[in-house]
């Protein structure tokens, strides 16, 4: 049995080396070619997997390490009779995480504190969902909107409109054009005039579901106005112009820390097994390697928002994605090979409840508070 992989997804060999030979293949220039004699396909957001891509192949099974689906033509997969397996809430936590670095500077840019805010999630899925928990048991305001949700199963929901009045919209929605309830430029220059003036967005779910143009021109003219992106419409392709004016900018990373990327890989191989009718051998414990940071700990004379502020960049430090990528792409003659370098090459972060917290045992408030965003409080 042939594998091809796209050679950026991790453990490739560790999970799917029992299974079949595995050819690794630079994944936004795969083709048809490169899959004239395969019989499954491993691939990643950045290929498009269509007709035209499969067509005249034998791949009996496609497997995509990411949460969305945008990229694969699943009606053709249905028609042609051809496996599939996503990796939907892989990488739920590591989105979380970085939706909560981005708070974190956010609040330090205003002087305010996590319970000053409102929060408006759009999309309350795996991701949205999980987020939603952290910061409602954070004491943070949450609007949350998904018209696929039942407000009697999910708790309160909020719709569109509500939750565009909050201090700080982030999107996570996929990127859909049918149906319903298309989120292709769902936040358009309608819907950003509705925000309020001084509002932050947060896009960490696909550049498209912003209009981009209508962002920016939103910006030069509320000056007020903050936008934290991870992804970017028409990427790699982005403005650099937008880039520029966003208070944080970062290569659609969100998500890609070493335990969700390789949870991913995870969850595809166990869909291929289940596909073969083969047993399941390979478990992700097998291959985390120990975290780099494995404690921090507090004191009773630290004020509990800072404590808060510093246990998350401690565990993932969004500044520093931002600093590295507008330095790279000042200093690029080709932005498109850039960003997909700075994604390819990616220093692999751990998830926020890999890190253990010591906090002493009377300071039931901070502990309360460590605990709400997700780490491994231990008293002492």
């Amino acid at each position: 049995m042939h594998i091809v992989a796209d050679e950026n997804i991790p453990l490739v060999n560790e999970f799917f080396a029992d299974i079949g030979e595995i050819t690794l293949v630079e994944g936004r220039s795969m083709s048809a070619a490169d899959l004239a004699e395969a019989d499954i396909l491993l691939v990643r957001s950045v290929t498009q997997v269509s007709r035209a891509l499969l067509a005249g192949s034998g791949v009996k099974f496609v497997g995509t390490a990411t949460i969305g689906t945008d990229h694969i033509d699943l009606e053709y997969l249905q028609e042609a009779g051809i496996g599939f397996k996503s990796a939907p809430g892989c990488n739920a936590q590591a989105v979380v995480d970085y939706v909560l670095s981005a708070l974190s500077v956010l609040v330090d840019e205003r002087g305010t504190t996590f319970t000053d805010l409102s929060v408006g999630i759009v999309g309350v899925g795996n991701v949205g969902g999980l987020l939603r928990k952290r910061l409602q048991d954070m004491g943070v305001t949450v609007l949350a909107v998904d018209p696929y949700l039942d407000a009697e199963e999910e708790g309160p929901l909020a719709s569109l409109d509500e939750a565009l009045q909050a201090d700080v919209v982030t999107l996570h929605t996929p990127l859909t054009r049918g149906g319903d309830y298309p989120t292709w430029h769902l936040i358009n220059a309608e819907r950003l005039a509705q925000m309020k003036p001084d509002a932050c967005i947060i896009n960490s779910s696909r550049g498209a579901v912003v209009d981009n143009a209508a962002l920016l021109a939103h910006m030069q003219k509320q000056r007020d106005f903050e936008a934290i992106l991870d992804v970017w419409e028409n990427e790699p392709d982005l403005d650099m112009n937008l880039l520029n004016r966003a208070l944080l900018a970062t290569p659609h990373i969100a998500g890609y820390s070493l335990d969700g990327k390789m949870r991913g890989t995870e969850f595809i191989y166990q869909g291929l097994c289940e596909f073969l009718g083969l047993p399941v051998r390979r478990k992700l414990a097998q291959f985390l390697p120990e975290p780099g940071i494995k404690r921090v700990n507090f004191s009773d004379q630290v004020p509990l928002y800072q404590a808060l502020r510093t246990a998350i960049r401690a565990a993932y430090e969004i500044r520093v994605d931002d600093g590295i990528m507008r330095t790279a792409m000042k200093r690029s003659d080709n932005l498109r090979s850039t960003f997909d370098q700075l994604r390819k090459h990616y220093p692999l972060r751990r998830d926020i409840p890999t890190l253990k917290v010591g906090v002493p045992a009377k300071c039931h408030d901070l502990s309360a508070a460590l605990s709400a965003a997700g780490f491994d409080v231990r008293s002492k």
